[in-house]
């Protein structure tokens, strides 16, 4: 009888599915940031490089982990090549387009449902995309106070996708993309670059937000 080799396991069928298995767990107790590739490696008994090879980043896995057909920093890095003109318009327009790919449409229901429903898949999701894609919206494109920027694009989202798809309010479920984004997309475009006020009594903490 022989005995099973020490060290991490080869490359093989079942390879991938432990290293997305040992990324869920790892992603639910230490988050996106405290997540390493060498820790999820180590977890899954592999070595690192394998990581790399079948995810690539982090970032791929994570959105491996949660089941995503895509990978929301791509999307989001095509809304920002056409600079802060017409950004919330493009913004909803790629939401919507992820949206309706029908091979998308059932896991990211059941991402926006985790996160609903469960602390960790909630903390998971928004550790994700405040630091992934609404900081990097807010840091490349707002003239200043860029992390109340990117809440106040991060709250217009979720409210949205929210009422028009999971809740399903009628009035949002029936209408076409196009008057969604025609009433919803000024909004975020003045999030992003309009003038938010100053806060009373705030002075110099403004420049902090």
């Amino acid at each position: 009888m022989t005995s099973r080799p020490r060290g991490p396991r080869p490359g093989g069928p079942d390879t991938r599915t432990a290293i997305l298995a040992a990324s869920r767990e790892e992603f639910a107790t230490r988050g996106y940031d405290g997540a390493t590739i060498r820790g999820i490696a180590v977890a899954a008994g592999v070595d690192p490089a394998l990581v790399h090879h079948y995810f690539g980043t982090k970032e791929k896995l994570f959105a491996a982990a949660l089941e995503l057909p895509f990978n929301p920093g791509d999307i989001f890095a095509r809304v920002l090549v056409g600079g802060i003109d017409g950004v919330g318009e493009r913004l909803l327009r790629a939401v919507f387009a992820a949206w309706q790919d029908g091979g998308a449409r059932a896991p990211v229901m059941a991402v926006i449902r985790t996160a609903t429903s469960s602390d960790k898949g909630a903390e998971m999701l928004r550790e994700f995309l405040d630091r992934n894609v609404l900081q990097r919206i807010a840091a490349e494109l707002a003239p200043d106070r860029a992390k109340l920027r990117a809440g106040l694009v991060a709250s217009q989202m979720a409210g949205l996708l929210m009422a028009r798809y999971v809740i399903s309010l009628p009035a949002l479920a029936m209408a076409s993309d196009e008057d969604i984004i025609a009433a919803v997309a000024p909004n975020l475009q003045h999030y992003l670059s309009g003038d938010l006020g100053r806060p009373v009594g705030s002075g110099d903490r403004r420049a902090t937000l």
